[in-house]
C-alpha cells in the first residue's frame, strides 16, 4: 500500500502542476487585447467612414524596453482597450512599412505628417472624429517611445494621450507636456475654450515671428479676452521659449520645465483654471514659444 502511494503522490503533483499551469495559460488568453488592423489605407477609410481618431502604432522588430513597456502594460490595460475600441480605429505596422502613392511604393514612416516620430517606434494620433474642424485628418498627438532630451516616456504617456481635448498637434502636445508632469498641475483640468485656443496660437505665433518671449501688446489684449471670456472671468497668460532645435514634443516638455522654474507663472499653471487654452509655435531661429491662456476667478 505504501508502494503504491509513493507512487501516486507524483501523479498527484503532475495533475496539480499541470492545472496550474493551463490556468496560467487560460489567464493570459483572457487579457484584453487591442483589434488592431495591419493594413494603414484600410484603417484610414474605417477612421474616416465611422467618424473616428485613427492611432497608428509603428512598432521594431526588435523592440527595445520602452516598446516593451508600452505593449506589456499599456497595451493591455482592460480601460485603455475599451477607450480604443470605442473612440478609435487602430492599426499596427513596422517601421519599414510600405504605401502606394502614384503608383510608387515609399516608407510610411517618411510621410511629413509623422516627422515628429523621427523614424523611430511610437504612436501617432490622426483626427476623423470633428470632420468639420481645421486638424481633420491630420496628425493630432504623437507619443515617441525613444526617449528625448527632456521627453521620458513612461507606459501612463498613452492614457493621458488618449484623453485629450480636440485640437491642432502642437495644442494637444503643449496640453499633454502639463498633464505629464509629475507635480500634476491642474490648468488643464476645467473647460477648454477653442477662443483661447485661438488666441494662444496667434500669441505664440507673433512670439515666434518675431522671435522674442514676452507678454506682447498685453494691454489691448487682455481687453479683448475679457470680451471673449465673459461671465466675469479674468484672463491670465504665461509665455515660455525653448533650447534652440528641439523637436515638438520636447520643446512643449522644456517650455512646462520653465515654467515650473518661475513661481508666477506656476502659480498660473498648476491653479485649476475654470477654462484654459495652450499652442506652441516654432520660428525660423529654431526655438519653440509656448503660450498659456486662462480665464479664472482671481481678482
Amino acid at each position: 500500500m505504501f508502494a503504491k502511494l509513493r507512487f501516486a503522490l507524483p501523479m498527484i503533483l503532475a495533475l496539480v502542476c499541470c492545472v496550474s499551469l493551463c490556468g496560467a495559460v487560460t489567464a493570459a488568453d483572457q487579457l484584453p487585447q487591442i483589434a488592431w488592423l495591419s493594413d494603414y489605407g484600410d484603417a484610414m477609410k474605417r477612421a474616416e467612414l465611422g467618424r473616428k481618431m485613427l492611432l497608428v502604432y509603428f512598432y521594431e522588430n526588435e523592440p527595445g524596453e520602452n516598446q516593451r513597456r508600452l505593449e506589456t502594460h499599456s497595451f493591455t490595460d482592460p480601460r485603455l482597450v475599451e477607450q480604443i475600441a470605442r473612440d478609435y480605429v487602430a492599426v499596427k505596422v513596422p517601421l519599414g512599412y510600405e504605401v502606394s502613392v502614384g503608383g510608387k511604393h515609399s516608407p510610411l514612416m517618411s510621410f511629413e505628417a509623422f516627422s515628429d516620430l523621427h523614424g523611430r517606434p511610437g504612436i501617432a494620433v490622426i483626427d476623423y472624429a470633428h470632420q468639420n474642424e481645421e486638424f481633420s485628418g491630420f496628425v493630432v498627438s504623437v507619443l515617441p517611445l525613444e526617449n528625448g532630451k527632456y521627453y521620458r516616456f513612461a507606459p501612463h504617456y498613452l492614457s493621458v494621450m488618449l484623453e485629450l481635448p480636440a485640437g491642432t498637434l502642437t495644442q494637444r502636445t503643449m496640453i499633454f507636456a502639463v498633464r505629464v508632469h509629475p507635480e500634476g498641475p491642474a490648468s488643464t483640468r476645467g473647460r477648454p475654450n477653442n477662443n483661447l485656443f485661438a488666441e494662444a496660437r496667434e500669441h505664440s505665433t507673433h512670439q515666434a515671428r518675431i522671435r522674442l518671449q514676452g507678454h506682447h501688446n498685453w494691454g489691448s489684449r487682455f481687453q479683448k479676452l475679457v470680451g471673449i471670456l465673459g461671465g466675469g472671468l479674468r484672463p491670465q497668460e504665461v509665455v515660455a521659449e525653448s533650447w534652440p532645435n528641439e523637436n515638438l514634443v520636447d520643446a512643449a516638455i522644456d517650455c512646462v520645465d520653465c515654467w515650473r522654474q518661475s513661481p508666477g507663472h506656476w502659480g498660473a499653471v498648476r491653479a485649476d483654471q475654470p477654462q484654459f487654452g495652450y499652442d506652441i509655435q516654432r520660428g525660423e531661429n529654431g526655438i519653440w514659444y509656448a503660450t498659456g491662456l486662462f480665464g479664472n476667478n482671481v481678482q
